[in-house]
């Protein structure tokens, strides 16, 4: 059942059938499998094994959750998202662990999902409790290069990586903060 030998599953085995139906029951399940993870996310696989060449998953998360920054640079994997429900925030750093850019992702906006490059420095925030998110990746899968993570960004369950989050989720709200100060200046101007 399990991606690793945990007390809790990070991820759900595909399930054993040639044809299978995507349902409301299953990603149900995932959501409710997410809110009792300490990680606060699960994984349901759709791909039968590590080797296979292309990984499919929906990918179930909580607000709480913390992504480790990454890339998939060693071996070169692209990635693509897509938002089912809830709000997803990508957030692509400098090589540096500035951050460099954030785009929002909803269902049914006009960003509703994004591709990543395999060099592109990024992490995912989700906004809303029971945002479900669609993840496709070249295979195949191997714990220890799957992702190229920085020196600058805290390990996922270390004692630095709450701080981090947090942090991080101040710096965007005070950049937002900036640029919602500039448009009201442009605006008294153009007044």
């Amino acid at each position: 059942m399990t991606e690793k030998n945990t007390p809790f599953p990070t991820a759900l085995d595909a399930p054993d059938t040639d044809v299978t139906p995507l349902t409301l029951d299953m990603v149900g399940n995932l959501l409710k499998l997410s809110n009792e993870s300490p990680r606060k996310r699960m994984l349901q696989k759709l791909h039968k094994s590590h080797s296979a060449g292309v990984h499919r998953m929906f990918n179930a998360l909580q607000s709480e959750t913390y992504i480790t920054p990454h890339r998939h640079l060693h071996p070169t994997k692209d990635e693509t998202i897509l938002v089912i429900s809830g709000s997803l925030l990508f957030i692509r750093f400098t090589d540096e662990g500035e951050i460099e850019s954030q785009i929002l992702l909803q269902p049914g906006t006009l960003n509703f999902g994004i591709d990543v490059a395999p060099h592109v420095y990024h992490t995912y925030i989700a906004l809303k409790p029971d945002t479900l998110i669609f993840e496709v990746k070249n295979g195949p899968y191997e714990h220890d290069t799957d992702k190229d993570i920085p020196d600058w960004a805290p390990r996922e369950g270390t004692e630095e990586a709450a701080p981090y989050l947090i942090q991080m989720i101040k710096t965007l709200a005070e950049q937002a903060n900036v640029a919602v100060a500039a448009a009201e200046k442009s605006s008294d101007k153009a007044e």
